[in-house]
């Protein structure tokens, strides 16, 4: 019994630390905002009757995702010193993945203030196409996780190399290998979401149903918070 209450304190420690950081925060927000989208889609899909419940867990999960991205509206300081700090990447050993790494901290910079143009347009604080806006964001977001997939799918392919060549690291490498991995699947799963908030007419845009929208989003936020755990665990950067 003295071991499961030092696992469970362990655990609860952790994810207090978890949630006293803005990143981790947000993270957990994030799950339960694509997991009440989840719950609510499949609940007002399957039976009429939960439907009042399922309409109560769209609405917490929107308001949910609207208090995040309020609190983007401070993100982007951080972006562009991230940006600045990287520069044009002359740490890189392989060009290639400093060309992509480049260009996806362009589109998330660009990304922010075309999200803050557009909630300020919904709520009417400035005039200006609000559902134009949303679009160019969207189109931002979409393009900074195609160029993240593309940088983790170079990187898996020098580990793959690295790993013929160095036995000896073997396990450091397959530790890298598996955080590109999650890093795409966790892309993959968004990038259908980004695509379907696109306008109509572009390949699946506008055609998710809630619960279909929230299974992308949690399992792209689970994996987020799984590698946000693991990075605590083994002190990784």
């Amino acid at each position: 019994m003295a071991a499961a209450a030092a696992a469970e304190g362990g655990l609860v420690g952790r994810l207090v630390a978890v949630l006293e950081t803005y990143r981790g925060r947000d993270r957990v927000v994030r799950t339960l905002c694509y997991g009440c989208q989840l719950a609510g889609g499949a609940l007002a899909r399957k039976d009429s009757a939960q439907a009042p419940v399922g309409g109560r867990l769209l609405a917490l999960a929107e308001q949910l995702s609207h208090c995040r991205t309020v609190l983007r509206l401070f993100d982007d300081l951080a972006m562009l010193t991230y940006s600045c700090q990287y520069g044009l990447g002359a740490k890189e050993e392989d060009s290639v993945v400093r060309w992509l790494s480049i260009l996806n901290n362009l589109a998330d910079q660009l990304y922010y203030p075309c999200e803050h143009v557009a909630w300020a347009a919904d709520a009417a604080i400035i005039r200006a196409n609000a559902p134009k806006w949303w679009a160019l964001s969207m189109a931002l977001w979409g393009a900074s996780l195609l160029l993240g997939m593309a940088r983790s799918l170079r990187i898996l392919a020098q580990l793959r190399r690295k790993l013929q060549t160095q036995p000896s690291s073997s396990e450091k490498l397959r530790a890298q290998a598996k955080a590109e991995a999650l890093t795409i699947l966790s892309n993959a799963a968004d990038l259908a979401n980004a695509i379907h908030w696109l306008p109509p007419g572009l390949l699946w845009a506008g055609k998710f149903p809630p619960w279909l929208v929230g299974l992308l989003g949690t399992v792209s936020s689970l994996t987020g918070l799984y590698q946000t755990y693991v990075k605590g665990s083994t002190g990784m950067a």
